[in-house]
């Protein structure tokens, strides 16, 4: 014992002068002197693992010398969690993806499950990990930790959770069958011309872009409306910049250009199509117009378009708010949007480190407003709605010639 002490006290002092390789070596000499049981009791004294000190005896042995300045050979050390486990990152995705939240105007992300839950929860599915790992890589992921903010944009409808526990449902089950899943969504209308836009960007000292002092919204000036159509599955972008009003029938005219230019391509075997919409808007849920051009939508490609609505003051958990608008916002902030040309190419040139692309067209058609839609007109329309909350989940199909 009085030996072990005198070892322990030797190599404490000794301790924090080195570095990892020679502690390894330092401790594989002790060893090789106390010869039988060393590696036992120096791992004791030292606290380095047995594993250890044999490759540093190991290595004392073979006469073996690394490259000036390393302590280990290239390539060795523990490797990366995700090197280890690579569908980690992916099922941590998949399992906070549907309560992820985000600004619509910034790349930021949050999730309400602490990380405490979901190391739990990978752990229990055969993916250990600890809690601190799970926020490094929720970090890595481009999520920040948030505070407690009211996120709401109006009152929680008491089956809020359980419609979003349906659209991920019905999502998964249509991703599952091959079948096109969109998320769609008007985002915020902008003044076209020299007017300031949020944001900086680098540019020369003290040489900023001038712009107009003024941004009053005065009816002369022109607006660029970006109705945006986001395919989950292959994590496409397709955008119509509209330049008369954001209406029904500019909405579904968005999907009917996606269909043509990207949908139908990719999904030439689909016969359904699910799309997740806000509640209200161009595209909201009491909208008759919304309806009736969808029934002309399904009409025209013989498709079943299946339509499930987010809840009231509950935009910002739609896909297309940060999964492309952010993006958008953010490849543009700073740059003034002088004319509609200039909108549809930074669009156009969005990208993301996870392969988002962009495909973005101007749509200079007349889209006017006050459009009554009659019941009669109502009455053709082939709904029908969904056991649950038919108001928000129904699907229009195509009507018999």
């Amino acid at each position: 014992m009085a030996a072990c002490a005198t070892l322990e006290e030797k190599l404490a002092s000794l301790w924090p002068l080195l570095d990892e390789r020679t502690r390894r070596l330092t401790a594989a000499n002790e060893a090789r002197a106390l010869g039988r049981g060393g590696i036992t009791e120096v791992s004791r004294a030292c606290g380095l693992s047995r594993k250890a000190i044999a490759k540093g005896i190991k290595e004392i042995e073979e006469g073996r010398a690394l490259p000036a300045g390393r302590v280990r050979r290239p390539g060795a050390g523990r490797k990366r969690l995700t090197d280890q486990d690579p569908s980690l990152v992916g099922e941590l995705e998949r399992m906070i993806d549907p309560d992820t939240r985000g600004d619509p105007e910034t790349p930021l992300r949050w999730t309400c499950k602490s990380t405490r839950t979901l190391a739990r929860e990978l752990t229990r599915q055969r993916h250990p990990i600890s809690h601190m790992k799970v926020a490094q890589l929720l970090h890595a992921e481009g999520y920040s930790l948030q505070g407690n903010r009211k996120t709401e944009e109006g009152d929680d409808h008491l089956d809020r959770d359980a419609q979003f526990c349906h659209i991920n449902s019905q999502i998964k089950r249509t991703l599952a069958r091959g079948a096109p899943v969109i998320s769609v969504d008007t985002k915020k209308k902008e003044l076209v011309g020299n007017y300031a836009n949020g944001g900086r960007q680098w540019l020369p000292r003290k040489k900023p872009v001038k712009v107009e002092g003024h941004d009053f919204p005065d009816p002369d000036v022109p607006r660029a409306y970006p109705y945006g159509v986001y395919d989950l599955k292959h994590n496409t972008g397709f955008v119509n910049v509209g330049t008369d009003h954001d209406t029904g029938a500019f909405a579904v005219a968005s999907i009917r250009g996606w269909w043509r230019y990207e949908g139908r391509r990719l999904y030439s075997a689909a016969r359904d199509i699910l799309i997740t919409a806000d509640g209200g808007g161009s595209n909201g849920a009491r909208l008759r117009l919304w309806k009736l051009e969808l029934q002309t939508l399904a009409d025209e490609t013989g498709l079943s378009l299946s339509v499930c609505h987010f809840p009231p003051g509950t935009s910002k958990w739609n896909k297309i708010e940060h999964r492309l608008f952010s993006f958008i916002s953010s490849n543009w902030r700073g740059e003034p949007l002088r004319d509609y040309e200039t909108i549809v190419n930074l669009i156009s040139r969005t990208t993301t480190a996870k392969g988002l692309k962009v495909t973005c067209r101007l749509d200079r058609r007349k889209y006017p407003t006050g459009r009554k839609v009659s019941d009669a007109e109502m009455k053709r329309v082939n709904l029908v709605q969904n056991k649950f909350h038919g108001e928000w989940n129904y699907i229009i199909h195509p009507r018999r010639s």
